[in-house]
């Protein structure tokens, strides 16, 4: 089976290294090169991770920060989830289940009421 991949995000950071501190700082630069983003969709892009980019901004900030995609895009291998194996269903006639010890709740019986 082929392996999952995932990626890190540099965006932030590359920024950092040229001395630009705010995400706000990327508005000009990317209305000169024709691209028109709110600034709270560039926090977006400097904050959080992006699943769809155009390939029209990433070369924009590429050109913009002077980096390569290896600069902003890391690939990694994606953490594969654990999965447990299930446990048998206690039944009852085995009170004891392992991991659950004495802390087994004992069954209610609920008996008439007697009314004086």
């Amino acid at each position: 089976m082929a392996a999952k991949l995932d990626y890190h995000w540099h965006l932030r950071k590359v920024m950092a290294d040229r001395g630009m501190f705010s995400t706000t700082d990327l508005l000009p630069p990317l209305a000169e090169r024709g691209i028109s983003l709110s600034s709270s969709q560039v926090y977006r892009l400097v904050v959080e991770r992006p699943e769809r980019l155009s390939l029209k901004i990433l070369m924009a900030l590429l050109d913009i920060l002077d980096c390569t995609m290896d600069d902003l895009i890391e690939p990694i291998a994606a953490a594969g989830a654990v999965k447990k194996p299930k446990k048998a269903a206690a039944s009852a006639s085995a009170p004891y289940v392992e991991g659950l010890g004495g802390l087994r709740p004992k069954r209610a019986r609920i008996r008439g009421v007697d009314r004086s």
